[in-house]
């Protein structure tokens, strides 16, 4: 197994403190699993102004800390609380960049336009906070373009530093779509030297990309499934990074995410009208009458229900869905249920959709984690029209609910759903390959026909499906192996 290690992990949102999307839900479950193994992490994020002190136990930890920056230093403090699984979470409170509505943008929806500063500022934070507290990492590991200038300035800036100057990096990509591409107006400011600012580092068409240098300056670099690995290095897939990630070779890896199974579990979910497991589903159908009758639907045992909780953007493939959900609902003996927010059009669209068609869909246009679990528990079937996705959770809980995915093959769903196979009877969801509301039509009516005509088989991957597991251990166990290899890289450079 080797040493123990030394793991500091920074990120611009973790559960349960600040939360945007599945990055959150990774930054606060993989540092307990690691300190399960045997590891020694802490993590570093923003204080949020949504943040609730009290609520969470912050407590003053360090203030003042000096943070340089390229042309200036700034002044901030840092509070400090424990997180589930013992992890200490340390937060750099800077009002000036986090005492804010958003965590990235402002009620409008508008990126924060400082938001290169506040979060080059974030990376430099967490540097300096190793120094200030004495702690030796021996990895660093930055989540998503936020972060992930600190393996540059691990080595434009600390390359003998005492603290971090063994410190090897590793930097994760949730979303390859987001990069953190600004105006070079910017580089001064993060201070990474202007003979770095070159198409191979930094530079990316006179602007700076903050992924393109984490991928370039990274010990190791991996994303949250095999298959998305595989898709960002094809030109269609990686939004310009495909050669430099394929300069990476073996040294950018596909890991997949885990599932907190004390959450998303219906034996134990306390946040779902009635429990269950493979042994006993009538919970299950309890969950199903309860979700109907939350949202108005005909309240019927035999009609099978479709259910989406997602944001409401093109890559999630909603607007496939919105082009085919008519004669769905038209053709089809189904029901839908959404909840989600994003995209102003479609949250009009599916808002409307009730209306339309009174006791067959219901909408929910914004969040709630509780009816997301009503949503997993009482559903039969759980769309994903994904145009591309890196991992995805939701497909995950689906299954261990019972609830069949129908999702696009692509990145982490394509690794995690089995194509129901129709001559065996076997498989735990099903799959499509085209990006068309067409697809989306017929893959729908397959699943639909199964559940109707072909209902052996549809309990058969009931069950095949709550059976499968996707633990945070093996995630865990996958990521200190890519941390030891990324400190051989560091040692071997």
């Amino acid at each position: 197994m080797g040493k123990s290690l030394n793991i500091m992990m920074a990120s611009s949102e973790c559960v349960p403190f600040a939360k945007s999307g599945g990055l959150a839900d990774v930054v606060g479950a993989l540092p307990a699993a690691l300190k399960a193994l045997g590891h020694n992490v802490i993590v570093v994020m923003p204080k949020y102004r949504s943040i609730d002190a009290d609520k969470f136990k912050l407590e003053p930890y360090l203030e003042p800390m000096g943070v340089w920056m390229g042309d200036s230093e700034e002044w901030c403090a840092v509070q400090h609380t424990v997180a589930a699984g013992g992890v200490p979470v340390y937060f750099i409170e800077a009002d000036k960049y986090f005492d804010r509505e958003g965590l990235y943008n402002d009620a409008a929806n508008n990126d924060y336009l400082d938001n290169p500063r506040r979060f080059g500022f974030l990376s430099r934070a967490a540097l300096q906070l190793c120094k200030d507290i004495g702690f030796k990492p021996d990895i660093i590991h930055a989540h998503d373009w936020q972060t992930a200038l600190m393996p540059a300035y691990l080595k434009i800036w600390h390359w003998d530093d005492q603290i971090l100057g063994d410190a090897a990096s590793m930097l994760t990509i949730h979303n390859i779509g987001y990069q953190g591409v600004a105006d070079a107006a910017h580089y001064d400011y993060l201070g990474l030297q202007w003979g770095n600012f070159t198409a191979d580092k930094l530079e990316d068409h006179g602007r700076v990309n903050f992924l393109k240098g984490g991928v370039q300056y990274a010990d190791m670099v991996n994303t949250v499934s095999p298959k998305y690995a595989w898709e960002t290095r094809t030109p269609e897939m990686a939004y310009g990074l495909a050669p430099y990630l394929n300069d990476k070779g073996a040294n950018y890896i596909g890991i997949l995410n885990g599932v907190d199974y004390d959450d998303w579990n219906p034996a134990v979910d306390t946040l779902i009208p009635a429990q269950y497991t493979p042994e006993d589903l009538s919970g299950k159908k309890e969950c199903k009458r309860a979700l109907q009758a939350r949202f108005l639907l005909e309240e019927d045992d035999t009609i099978p229900v479709m259910g989406v909780v997602s944001r409401l953007a093109d890559q999630k493939g909603l607007d496939l869905l919105a082009d085919a959900i008519d004669a769905i609902l038209t053709n089809m003996r189904v029901q839908l249920v959404l909840l989600g927010s994003g995209d102003k059009a479609l949250e009009q669209f599916f808002g409307d959709l009730p209306q339309r068609f009174p006791g067959r869909a219901g909408s929910f246009i914004g969040y709630n984690n509780e009816v997301a679990h009503w949503i997993e528990a009482g559903c039969d079937m759980f769309l994903m029209p994904s145009r591309y996705e890196p991992c995805g959770l939701n497909q995950i809980y689906s299954l261990k609910y019972g609830t069949l995915p129908v999702v696009r093959a692509t990145g982490g769903l394509e690794d995690t759903v089995e194509q129901y196979n129709e001559v065996t009877g076997t498989g735990t969801g099903f799959k499509f390959s085209e990006a068309s509301a067409h697809a989306v039509y017929y893959t729908i009516g397959w699943a639909v026909s199964t559940y109707y005509d072909r209902r052996d088989d549809w309990d058969a991957m009931v069950q095949q499906a709550m059976q499968q597991r996707f633990s945070w251990e093996d995630s865990a166990r996958a990521y200190e192996k890519a941390y030891r290899q990324a400190i051989k890289n560091k040692q071997a450079s």
